[in-house]
């Protein structure tokens, strides 16, 4: 098996779209990363980059992105699950400890892939599912929230951070494995139902809409830690808008998780949490 080469020269893969957004900004979230040479790849294509000869050319994958559903049908989504060599690719490249930051919509990718939420720490529904042996309802999201965001554990991912600050971003009321993952970030804010929309209403053109809806409440995390296989995994929940990409203490929390994911320190953390 091949190893991480921490010496060679630093590339970032950032996988993007599914969700609209606003590609300068957002680009302008990496450029402080003077460390770096990031690439910025957009699904479908990105998809076919993945696989373990990514390690010694990248040191680490950011997803911004949401492959695995089609809106572009008569009763959306249709739900399309990833191929056995893309499946096979992604977990060969967690053996070998590829690190890994999801943001905000990632959350929501490939949701025919039951594993895929494993490795992220949850999913975001568009439409009702079973998820580890639970039916779960559409999930909720909620445009442009004023929160108060509080760090709950210190680590390099939080290294620099007021204890709390002003966050303004979208949220999600959806199923969260907290279970398996390390606590980062709290919301203030209130995840029940009757503070989201239902997202399958949105997806038939009723914005902001509730009506019949019903969903089990959330929780409150907006940023954790967790591995799968060897690879170090970081979930940001923020990340929908120029608003919250021009937040420094958001701009620090991507910065400190990329800079996190490719150190050697979390390697080395990732594969302790295989050891028996």
């Amino acid at each position: 098996m091949s190893v991480i080469n921490y010496n060679a020269a630093q590339e970032l893969l950032v996988c993007a779209r599914g969700h609209p957004y606003e590609k300068d900004a957002f680009s302008q979230l990496f450029e402080p990363l003077e460390e770096y040479r990031w690439s910025l790849v957009e699904q479908p294509a990105c998809q076919h980059l993945i696989g373990p000869e990514l390690v010694g050319q990248f040191a680490a994958v950011v997803c911004y992105d949401m492959p695995g559903i089609n809106f572009a049908v008569e009763d959306p989504p249709a739900l399309v699950p990833p191929s056995e060599s893309f499946k096979q690719n992604l977990l060969d490249l967690m053996d070998r400890g590829m690190g890994f930051v999801f943001m905000h919509h990632a959350i929501a990718a490939w949701p025919a892939w039951e594993e895929y939420a494993e490795i992220v720490g949850g999913r975001f529904h568009y439409r009702g599912a079973e998820l580890r042996g639970q039916y779960w309802p559409d999930s909720g999201y909620r445009h442009q929230v004023e929160q108060t965001v509080s760090v709950l554990t210190e680590h390099p991912v939080t290294a620099g951070l007021p204890q709390s600050f002003s966050h303004t971003d979208e949220l999600y009321l959806c199923p969260q494995f907290n279970d398996s993952v390390i606590p980062l970030l709290a919301s203030d804010y209130s995840f029940d139902d009757g503070h989201f929309y239902s997202a399958s209403e949105a997806l038939r053109g009723n914005m902001y809409s509730r009506e019949g809806w019903q969903h089990p409440p959330g929780s409150n995390l907006v940023g954790w830690v967790k591995h799968y296989r060897n690879s170090p995994i970081v979930y940001l929940q923020g990340g929908d808008d120029s608003i919250a990409y021009e937040n420094p203490h958001f701009q620090r929390l991507v910065h400190n998780a990329v800079r996190w994911v490719a150190s050697e320190e979390a390697h080395d953390w990732a594969r302790q949490q295989n050891k028996p």
